[in-house]
């Protein structure tokens, strides 16, 4: 009598984000030469809590060749089974009737937090791998790794900002382009840093807990006034996403248009909110109140970033994550800390498996997210790539009287707009 194969189940979770196939055709194709059987749950958690699952034998051609593409073969969702108990219940229980033995799920921060609750309430009858990806880069991975999918993202967005940038050359214009990143700042920086981009402003360059939209605009003003005063009347600024979840929910739904919605993981949905745009037209009429017209172009990025086919090196990467999830699954269970699995990485060129509570904020229970770090040499060299307003700008009464004249204002009226934003200086409320 033939021994039943144990199976892996395998499902994907958040938003698209490149390399998410050529994830799912390394564990298959490992977990297949190791003796598993396979099965693709379809649409993250979705069916597994609503019922009833919606499965697929996958077998290794069905993944040989599917490395190289965008998008999920497994579809995508962002349904939260860790909202409430009986939920989290049902969805092991799902788990448990498909016979899984091993869970690998691919997704961000709440899809590994999900995954971890979801394998506490299965009591340990099947342990989870998670391969972060995001291309926001917000997952804290040992040795500041990558989340994959950013570096193509990253990529692909610098493409799209330096057109944007000879356009704004060509036609004598700004433009603001929004780089998404719910929290951090991470893919607009690095976009507006290997594009050259003319100012990045991320939220994590405020340290109050709350600004206003005024605040920003105050940054962007500066850099405008500043490449006017350099005898340029173009230039990009690249904004973090991110920076509207500094703005009270009070002062965005104020804004006309803007309705303020949650996910499923209790998040605002910021695509429902179009920070460029408000930006743009704020800044628009704060010029116009001095009687100056400013032409500026508003667009975001991101949604076509997610789902665009790998660059080599998230092929790679996700290759090693892909394999390191069917190894650290069939690992002895050593630790009682890996009970319920954890988070696949590569730390010194080694893979490493984090324990999902090591990787939780204490604070808050979910899973940490990182920041830019504003004290790094990367966010530092950046910085000195922008144009922005300096003490020296305003320091020296030339410079001072430059700048106030291409904004209207007198030297007072300027200092009283724009000292606050002025780098090294706090901004304030």
């Amino acid at each position: 009598m033939a021994v039943k194969k144990e199976r892996l189940g395998i499902l994907v979770g958040g938003g698209p984000s490149p390399g998410i196939n050529s994830a799912i055709s390394a564990v298959v194709i490992e977990a297949i030469n190791s003796g598993l059987e396979v099965v693709g749950i379809r649409d993250g958690f979705q069916h597994l809590m609503d019922g009833p699952p919606h499965v697929e034998s996958l077998m290794i051609a069905n993944v040989s060749r599917v490395h190289t593409t965008g998008g999920s073969i497994l579809g995508t969702s962002r349904a939260n089974p860790a909202r409430d108990p009986a939920i989290r219940s049902r969805t092991a229980q799902a788990l448990k009737d498909l016979e899984i033995d091993h869970l690998v799920t691919i997704g961000g921060d709440d899809t590994a937090f999900s995954a971890y609750e979801v394998a506490r309430a299965g009591g340990g009858a099947f342990r989870v791998a998670h391969i972060p990806k995001t291309i926001d880069n917000d997952i804290p991975l040992p040795g500041n790794a990558p989340t994959f999918g950013f570096e193509t993202a990253r990529h692909l967005g610098t493409g799209l900002v330096l057109n944007l940038m000879e356009d704004s050359r060509a036609t004598n214009r700004w433009y603001f382009v929004e780089a998404m990143g719910r929290k951090a700042g991470h893919l607009a920086l690095g976009i507006g840093k290997a594009a050259g981009a003319t100012i990045t402003v991320l939220a994590e360059e405020f340290p109050q807990e709350r600004i206003t939209l005024d605040n920003v605009c105050a940054v962007l003003e500066g850099a405008i006034l500043k490449r006017r005063v350099m005898g340029h009347d173009d230039g990009l600024a690249v904004i973090a996403e991110g920076v509207s979840e500094k703005i009270s929910v009070e002062e965005l739904a104020k804004v006309p248009g803007v309705i303020i919605g949650h996910d499923p993981h209790g998040h605002i949905r910021l695509s429902e909110v179009p920070l460029a745009k408000i930006l743009r037209r704020r800044v628009e009429e704060r010029f116009l109140e001095r009687g100056q017209v400013l032409n500026i172009v508003d667009v975001a990025i991101g949604y076509e970033l997610r789902s665009a086919a790998p660059i080599p090196f998230d092929i790679d990467y996700t290759r090693n994550l892909g394999y390191g999830a069917v190894r650290f699954l069939l690992s002895p269970l050593d630790e009682e800390r890996i009970r319920y699995g954890g988070v696949v990485s590569t730390e010194g060129g080694n893979l490493r498996t984090i324990p999902f509570e090591e990787m939780r904020d204490p604070e808050t229970g979910r899973t940490r997210v990182r920041l830019v770090d504003v004290s790094s040499l990367h966010y530092l060299v950046a910085s000195e790539y922008m144009i922005r307003l300096e003490e020296t700008d305003i320091q020296d009464p030339q410079s001072l009287s430059r700048l106030s004249g291409a904004a209207g204002l007198s030297n007072e009226e300027f200092l009283q707009q724009y000292r606050a934003v002025v780098r090294g200086t706090p901004a304030t409320d």
